[in-house]
């Protein structure tokens, strides 16, 4: 019997959701920079920069970023840890990775990238000393084995760091509602030439765990100190958490 799962508000089989995220991103791939600036009338960058801040990465650190994308936190990270560090760049979609290590490479910086899935991560144990997944939680089946792989690859005192779109606060939800299923689609279509794409963005927001039941799937990973940040009115929310 298969296993049925969502994408965005289709209920749909896990292998079908596997292909149709990964026709999302194998689309949105070439214009996915500019289209998250207009999304988020560049909110995004703020969004990230706060995630770097939070991570304190240091000279010599190992670190990995999971679905990665156009490599925004991996090139911040790559300049932190310098060196005698190591910043893995790593994606399970071949068009967003393959984007994200040309402007890593642009930017003269040299670091290994990795097509992997993060159910199954192909690190060993206790080996970074930082994990990182920016808007990429929410496209994964099987989220709590995600959550699990990222705790097992961290080194004992490192830290998980999730950035995700998360629950709005309740005065925004409608306003919130109409830019998402009516304005999104709309740029999506002018700019990708894909409104279907961004539409399912926007279903998958609101199928993805709220602020507080992801950080109670985070301590059933086994991460402690777990603690989260609404960015923007929750729009978006940093979670973080400790290895032990």
């Amino acid at each position: 019997m298969t296993n049925t799962t969502h994408f965005g508000y289709k209920t749909v089989s896990e292998d079908e959701k596997v292909h149709e995220v990964a026709k999302v991103f194998h689309s949105v791939a070439a214009k996915y920079d500019i289209m998250n600036d207009l999304m988020s009338a560049g909110l995004h960058r703020i969004w990230k920069a706060f995630t770097i801040a939070q991570a304190g990465i240091r000279p010599g650190f190992k670190v990995l970023d999971i679905a990665g994308g156009t490599g925004d936190l991996a090139k911040a990270f790559a300049k932190q840890a310098g060196p005698s560090g190591e910043v893995w760049l790593t994606d399970i979609n071949e068009s967003m990775l393959r984007v994200g290590r040309d402007r890593l490479l642009n930017k003269g910086l040299v670091t290994p990238t990795l097509l992997c899935d993060a159910e199954k991560l192909p690190f060993p144990d206790n080996y970074f000393d930082r994990v990182s997944v920016a808007f990429g939680l929410r496209n994964m089946t099987h989220k709590d084995q995600a959550l699990a792989e990222m705790r097992r690859v961290l080194k004992p005192g490192g830290k998980l760091l999730v950035l995700e779109f998360s629950k709005v606060a309740a005065p925004l939800q409608k306003p919130y509602d109409v830019y998402s299923f009516s304005v999104l689609p709309w740029l999506g279509q002018q700019i990708a030439n894909d409104s279907e794409s961004y539409r399912y963005l926007a279903e998958s927001i609101r199928m993805h765990p709220d602020q507080e039941t992801l950080k109670g799937m985070m301590e059933d990973a086994g991460l402690e100190r777990v603690q989260y940040f609404n960015l923007t009115a929750g729009v978006a929310a940093l979670h973080t958490g400790i290895k032990f």
